[in-house]
């Protein structure tokens, strides 16, 4: 017979009972995921390109879970927004770790992304960027677990002084912004402009939030420069730089960086681009491309362009490593990542592919390419790689 007691001692059995199921179902999903972690920008000035890259990441997890995930898991992506402020991204990193990531991919700003690093080397954990360009971010700290896949500021620049040989200019203007990125380019894009013959007579900064950039085009326009080199990074500095460019009425070739890949600047600034020469990692006329952007497509709706890819290729190098490491043990996924070669992705020129056994910046000193930008869009390939 069942007395009171014993039905209390019974309930209480079962309420740890339940308790304790609950615990270890709750721990056994946690160990049915891997983890990756994802520090991104969704109210500062990397917003504008942080967001397309989400999604490219997003279409890449879809696939790779929908194939079976990776040693029998499927991939989590746990976000945290840093604001591009470095030391809210160094506090998202601990938080991400303490969260149980294996690795983090960092596609905010390049300042962020340092001050991140230190956090992730200490902890020796793989952290790679799929899109920054600053060649700081694996040079720096020498940190044997950091990789990045955007194209090198240097890249950059040799491909647009390849690419104009043939105009032969010898004087030219340098503008750029006053952000951490931007500036760093602009010294960049001088030093190799000047190494290799070309003057640079006039240089010009737009400040972040200015609302007019007349003062410095005079004095471009003052210097009479051959072409106008544009190393900025942040949308509305540069959306000025246009406007001004317009309203004094030059007709200087504009060259820019990668930067200007963004579509965001055909939204802001429509039909004041027209003729523009941009860098660009991404060749919609490729097999790899062309795949991609129907998954995309078909998922988000639209026509994609450089920076999904850039998450995309990201998180399936990432993945790649996993599979390859057969574990996410922080030392084996290290070693497998910096074992990387021929990995072909979307990003690149033909023929080109990620490769980390030399450096750990893999994007191909050829793989970027250049476009015209016609009648407000991107037009085709015109020019790829560091050669004439």
């Amino acid at each position: 017979m069942r007395t009171k007691y014993n039905i209390k001692w019974y309930g209480l059995f079962s309420a740890i009972l339940l308790v304790a199921a609950g615990l270890w179902s709750a721990t056994a999903t946690a160990q049915d995921t891997i983890k990756v972690g994802i520090i991104t920008d969704r109210v500062g000035n990397s917003a504008a390109w942080a967001k397309p890259i989400e999604a490219g990441l997003e279409l890449a997890l879809s696939e790779i879970n929908g194939a079976g995930g990776v040693l029998g898991k499927k991939i989590e992506l746990v976000y945290e927004s840093d604001q591009s402020k470095p030391d809210v991204s160094a506090t998202k990193a601990r938080k991400l770790i303490d969260a149980g990531v294996v690795a983090i991919l960092s596609i905010t700003n390049s300042p962020s992304t340092q001050q991140a690093q230190t956090v992730t080397m200490n902890a020796k954990m793989v952290h790679m960027t799929p899109a920054n360009s600053a060649g700081y971010l694996t040079t720096k700290l020498k940190n044997p677990y950091f990789f990045q896949m955007g194209p090198l500021g240097s890249t950059q620049i040799r491909t647009l002084m390849a690419y104009n040989k043939k105009n032969n200019f010898k004087r030219v203007a340098l503008v750029k912004d006053n952000s951490g990125l931007g500036t760093y380019l602009g010294k960049i894009f001088r030093q190799s402009l000047e190494a290799g013959g070309t003057k640079v007579v006039a240089e010009q900064t737009i400040e972040i939030g200015s609302t007019d950039a007349i003062p410095q085009m005079q004095k471009v326009r003052a210097a009479k420069p051959d072409a106008i080199y544009h190393s900025g990074i942040v949308v509305s500095a540069m959306a000025t730089f246009f406007k001004a460019y317009h309203q004094l009425g030059l007709k200087q070739p504009v060259l820019g960086s990668f930067n200007l890949s963004i579509p965001k600047y055909l939204e802001v600034i429509p039909g004041m681009m027209e003729g523009v020469a941009f860098i660009d990692a991404y060749d919609p006329d490729k097999a790899q491309s062309k795949a991609f952007a129907a998954a995309y497509k078909k998922k988000h709706g639209k026509t994609p362009f450089s920076l999904p890819a850039y998450g995309y290729d990201g998180l399936k190098v990432l993945v790649s490593a996993i599979k390859r490491a057969g574990s996410t043990n922080n030392e084996k996924l290290r070693s497998a990542m910096a074992a990387t070669k021929g990995y072909v992705g979307v990003l690149g020129a033909k023929g080109q592919s990620v490769n980390f056994t030399k450096n750990r910046a893999g994007f191909s000193v050829d793989g970027a390419v250049v476009r015209i930008i016609k009648k407000n869009t991107h037009g085709p390939v015109v020019h790829s790689g560091t050669k004439n």
